[in-house]
């Protein structure tokens, strides 16, 4: 590292320790959402093959789950692997699952974060499968931070999930469909979303320059603040977390008011 490099360095961490100290943690967000794109775009300009993406990017979630610690965050919701990118070729498809599994390993072995899966199961390998399992036993007497891990995942396929479990409990009761159609709401809806019993997220964060959700908590950010950030997910650092922290606490929150 050269000295240019050296003092780049030390002026980022003088400016996020900063930016820290401005920071009011009761403003802080409780609940956040986080798309963590760019592994791939990170590895091609790294000269790097996308698996070395992929791995860089997994390198950065715990990172990541400390800053929130630090802030008082109290839900996070970590987008690892959406319904699409089971379209993706196999030589990547198959790595990425692997690096994926060792994320909710390291995660669950940890011991300061409760895990808890989002997504469709079933459309997952048995072996993950379990792996989720056993992760969120584990972790379930956790005091800390709430990590949703979003693997499988699809904002349409959880609303139509939902609907389905909605249907099926109904069935269960024997509930007649005149009944049910009366009874239906959001509130009920939301019941049987993957995140049941949790708070929507307040925050929405996306790295790498896209400005889109693509899917992403489609029910639960109906009212979320979103904060798109150009650097890619591998060299995302504390200090554009803490800029994220500062330009959320700055917004007056309507609520569709």
């Amino acid at each position: 590292m050269n000295l240019r490099d050296k003092l780049r360095g030390l002026l980022v961490r003088l400016y996020a320790r900063r930016v820290e100290g401005h920071l009011d943690h009761a403003q802080v967000p409780k609940h956040i959402g986080v798309i963590m794109d760019g592994n791939r775009r990170w590895a091609k300009a790294a000269g790097s093959s996308t698996v070395d993406g992929h791995r860089a990017g997994a390198g950065k979630i715990e990172e990541f789950l400390g800053w929130c610690s630090e802030t008082d965050v109290e839900v996070v919701t970590l987008w690892l692997l959406s319904t699409d990118n089971f379209d993706r070729p196999q030589e990547e498809l198959g790595p990425l699952l692997g690096i994926i599994e060792d994320v909710v390993r390291t995660l669950a072995a940890d011991g300061r974060w409760r895990v808890h899966h989002v997504g469709t199961p079933d459309l997952l390998p048995s072996g993950m499968q379990t792996v989720l399992k056993e992760a969120e036993e584990t972790t379930a007497h956790v005091d800390g931070i709430l990590v949703n891990v979003a693997i499988g995942y699809g904002g349409r396929q959880e609303i139509a999930d939902a609907v389905r479990s909605m249907l099926l409990d109904a069935q269960e009761r024997g509930t007649s469909m005149e009944e049910l159609t009366e009874a239906v709401d959001t509130d009920m809806i939301g019941r049987h979303l993957y995140t049941s019993d949790q708070p929507d997220p307040d925050l929405v964060i996306r790295t790498s320059g896209e400005q889109r959700l693509s899917g992403f908590m489609l029910w639960q950010t109906a009212h979320s603040e979103y904060y798109f950030c150009d650097v890619f997910w591998p060299a995302f650092r504390k200090v554009d977390f803490l800029r994220a922290m500062r330009d959320y606490a700055a917004r007056h929150r309507r609520f569709g008011g």
